[in-house]
């Protein structure tokens, strides 16, 4: 079956966290999240490289918006299930439907740091994946420096499967990084 023709939810909950496709418009709320978090996003992430206008951060979630409907990408903006606030945004990236395995990524909005709700969200889309799209192996990548990101899948019983050793260049092009590879697979 073709990606695009598979049919599944485009939100679900968590205990305390909704998490949605992007809808236009939603780019004012990002934007406001990632001008917050720059300093703690800079060192980790190629969008926080560069300051982007509002209209930037909106085309980006049109982009997003338009990618989960063709099955390419699987952005989820995670919101407080009872306020509405917007608080990270994470999902399902680098997808290769004939395994099927996808890679989750994430940040936060720095007010909302260390209230695990990154951990509560990707726990919920890893879910999400091997329930839903019935994955085989589902991936966290992070810079090896990066403690707080390692924690993520740690903390969730993924597997350490390796680090790559002098894999890409950091965020700001100033030196090699180290990858380090968690995966989770279906059993």
């Amino acid at each position: 079956m073709k990606p695009i023709l598979m049919e599944f939810p485009t939100e679900f909950y968590s205990e305390r966290l909704h998490m949605r496709m992007p809808q236009p418009g939603d780019g004012k709320t990002v934007y406001e999240a990632i001008n917050v978090s720059i300093e703690e996003l800079k060192p980790w992430l190629p969008f926080a490289q560069k300051e982007q206008s509002l209209g930037e951060v909106e085309a980006n979630i049109r982009e997003a918006h338009t990618q989960f409907l063709k099955r390419e990408d699987l952005r989820f903006l995670v919101f407080h299930k009872e306020t509405g606030e917007f608080i990270a945004s994470s999902g399902l990236h680098r997808i290769n439907w004939e395994i099927p395995k996808f890679e989750i990524g994430y940040w936060i909005d720095s007010r909302h740091s260390g209230n695990g709700y990154i951990t509560e969200a990707v726990k919920g889309i890893s879910d999400f994946a091997f329930q839903e799209l019935n994955a085989n192996r589902v991936e966290i990548r992070c810079d090896a420096r990066n403690k707080r990101s390692r924690a993520v899948p740690e903390r969730l019983g993924f597997e350490l499967e390796g680090v790559l050793k002098n894999d890409s260049l950091a965020e700001d092009g100033s030196q090699l990084r180290d990858t380090c590879i968690y995966a989770k697979l279906n059993k």
